[in-house]
């Protein structure tokens, strides 16, 4: 049976170092987070225009959409990156988690 993985755990580049340097990554859950930005989830909440209650409940969930992860990280002022790792080879960053300024100016956009 495969083992359940904390989704919440959040991969942080330490400061001064490559992005390629995956070794020297530290790990952090959503409510680590928010405590080394020193905010109160009542502070959080305000934040991203949400109840306290629905903070409460992202930082015990243990699978959730990457855009609910990016806007928990963008409302603390980071920005989330999606890695993937591969054994042998560098580690390649996604790009799925598009701004919503960029997303909503394509929509709008006329055809090529």
């Amino acid at each position: 049976m495969a083992k359940k993985r904390d989704n919440t755990n959040i991969a942080l580049l330490s400061e001064g170092l490559s992005k390629g340097d995956m070794h020297a990554m530290q790990r952090a859950t959503l409510k680590q987070l928010r405590k080394m930005a020193k905010l109160t989830q009542a502070d959080l909440s305000e934040t991203m225009g949400v109840g306290q209650d629905t903070v409460s409940r992202l930082e015990k969930r243990h699978d959730m959409l990457l855009s609910s992860i990016s806007h928990y990280v963008e409302s603390l002022g980071g920005k989330l990156e999606l890695t993937a790792i591969f054994p042998n080879r560098s580690a390649i960053f996604i790009d799925c988690l598009e701004d919503e300024a960029a997303s909503a100016s394509k929509k709008h956009r006329p055809p090529d």
